[in-house]
């Protein structure tokens, strides 16, 4: 039980340091140096832009993910079902927390568990990829799915906040093969994402090679876990050790940028600091499928099933404003769009 007690206490902590505290670092997403080409005669009406796609044989109404966050306690699981009704009524897609703890101790399953109020939408359980470096099986991965009854498996990479914990596991040699493995075996989609530090290239190359079907860049720009980890831990000189890592990582625009280059025929889904619906445009033009968010979605979902609603209906008008403004009637076209460079010094 002193297992559980501990799991439950970071995850409460995480889900209060992130509604609390400021926990976003120096450095920014890179989105806000881009711009895409407006055009004056963009060609068509406004109710022309169709925002819609198929993700994992899954129609959604935008490329918006609600990105991972919670579960394992009373509060995330209230959460959870909040941000699942609204991803429901406003179809778009739903990453639950990592169902470690509900591996460990059932009784806790519940508080991911919510496709009984979302039948329809793309909903993706999460592991931490690391797990499978220790005690976990494919046995884990395929009871994970099974329970969350989701459609993908996300399998989360965070070296730098498990290296900040001092209960953090590191052991990371050797883990591609472990992820190759499960992609052969899963019966669903196997998407690989980061924490908010970026996916490099050489990963990028690596995680191609192991078969996984998407790569979540969760690049820096957006929280923390460094700061996170930096208000949760005790001893003031982890604290000291974390505060040092406030601007690591790979912004999200490059991240996006350079992966799309290299691997172009990989979907990318764009996560990491994204603050609107023109984010998640502007990551579509760079070579992304479909943007996620977590925290914008998170005070919503603190308020209520209403606030979530009204934020996801915000971000899609702006995306919707954003395509016709340069002149994209769908997906596909705003994919094509050109980008500028912005110079904020410029503005």
């Amino acid at each position: 039980m002193k297992k559980v007690t501990r799991i439950n206490s970071r995850k409460a902590d995480h889900l209060k340091i992130n509604l609390a505290e400021d926990v976003h670092g120096s450095i920014t997403t890179g989105l806000e140096r881009i711009g895409l080409m407006h055009q004056a005669l963009p060609g068509m009406d406004l109710d022309q832009v169709n925002t819609s796609l198929v993700l994992f044989n899954r129609k959604l109404s935008a490329p918006i993910l609600i990105s991972s966050m919670t579960g394992g306690t009373p509060e995330a699981g209230r959460l959870n079902l909040t941000l699942a009704r609204a991803a429901q009524d406003c179809q778009i897609a739903l990453g639950l927390g990592s169902f470690r703890v509900a591996l460990d101790h059932p009784e806790l399953a519940g508080t991911f568990k919510v496709r009984h109020v979302a039948p329809d939408i793309l909903l993706l359980a999460n592991l931490g990829a690391i797990q499978f470096n220790y005690s976990f099986t494919v046995e884990h991965a395929l009871r994970t799915v099974q329970e969350c009854n989701a459609d993908a498996l996300i399998l989360h990479l965070n070296p730098l906040q498990e290296a900040l914990q001092p209960e953090g596991q590191t052991s990371f040699s050797g883990l591609i093969k472990k992820i190759e493995s499960l992609c052969r075996t899963l019966p669903v989609p196997v998407i690989v994402k980061e924490v908010g530090w970026g996916i490099s290239v050489k990963t990028a190359r690596l995680l191609a090679g192991a078969g996984v079907s998407a790569i979540d860049v969760a690049g820096a720009g957006g929280t923390s876990w460094s700061q996170v980890e930096m208000h949760r831990l005790e001893h003031p000189e982890h604290s000291e050790v974390a505060a040092a890592f406030r601007d690591w990582g790979i912004p999200t625009a490059q991240s996006i940028r350079l992966i799309h280059r290299s691997l172009p025929r990989m979907m990318i889904l764009a996560s990491g600091g994204l603050k609107d619906g023109i984010d998640i445009a502007k990551c579509i033009a760079l070579g992304a499928t479909a943007g996620g968010m977590a925290g914008p979605f998170l005070k919503a979902a603190a308020q209520s099933p209403d606030a979530t609603i009204q934020k996801i209906d915000i971000i899609k008008q702006q995306l919707r404003i954003a395509m016709f403004s340069a002149g994209a009637r769908d997906l596909d076209a705003l994919a094509r769009t050109s980008t500028i460079d912005i110079n904020p010094i410029d503005r």
